[in-house]
């Protein structure tokens, strides 16, 4: 069932809008549904706690994919947790949950890491943001940017790195990490790096330069 309601707490007035404006909130389990299955399986106490924190403050939020980002299917098709599970044959050890399912069949699952980081899991972690926050701020980001710029180019491959990122400030909100926003007067820039760090492939990397009447008042 679909209900309205509003953004959390934490998230800057353009974030809070996007989340009001486009997102729509489904009826999922509640963590408590699951916990005595969890406790059973020897998932710590911390983990579990973890998880229904998440899934209190983000659980059932469906947002739309980046407009124009075809790097991906955009993100989960609705937040809402998974079973922890433990991971040790990554390069951070620890226990990770699902964000949420993805939108069509990829081969990568959208988990929260152990320290909080949203991000792509498949053979490797790759952390994309810092927290969830950041995402829906990079989500909410690229909205606003598409709909104010003169122009927007998209860059492919090997051209990323050419980008003259020179007197850019990277954009704090989106806590980026793989994926990252930087600002200029007159311009913004998306880089997304996170499939191409999972696969080891620098051609799947991918920017957006968007031109037009930018500034940090704009932010």
């Amino acid at each position: 069932m679909r209900h309205f309601r509003d953004a959390p707490p934490g998230l800057t007035p353009r974030a809070r809008r996007f989340v009001n404006i486009h997102g729509i909130w489904l009826d999922v389990p509640s963590v408590q549904d699951w916990r005595q299955r969890w406790e059973e399986d020897s998932i710590p106490l911390e983990v579990i706690e973890r998880a229904a924190a998440h899934q209190t403050r983000w659980g059932g939020l469906a947002l739309p994919p980046s407009p124009g980002n075809d790097d991906g299917d955009g993100g989960p098709r609705v937040l809402c947790v998974g079973t922890p599970e433990r991971e040790d044959d990554f390069a951070e050890h620890g226990w990770w949950f699902e964000a949420g399912p993805q939108r069509t069949a990829l081969p990568y699952s959208y988990l929260i890491g152990p320290d909080g980081s949203f991000g792509l899991a498949g053979d490797t972690w790759v952390p994309l943001h810092a927290t969830i926050e950041g995402w829906i701020e990079s989500l909410a980001l690229a909205y606003a940017a598409r709909s104010t710029a003169d122009t927007v180019t998209k860059v492919s491959g090997n051209a990323v790195a050419d980008l003259d990122l020179a007197g850019m400030q990277l954009v704090p909100e989106t806590a980026g990490l793989a994926n990252t926003w930087w600002l200029r007067a007159g311009s913004l820039v998306a880089i997304y790096n996170g499939e191409a760090e999972l696969f080891s492939r620098p051609a799947y990397r991918t920017a957006y330069v968007y031109s037009g009447n930018f500034d940090a008042q704009w932010l």
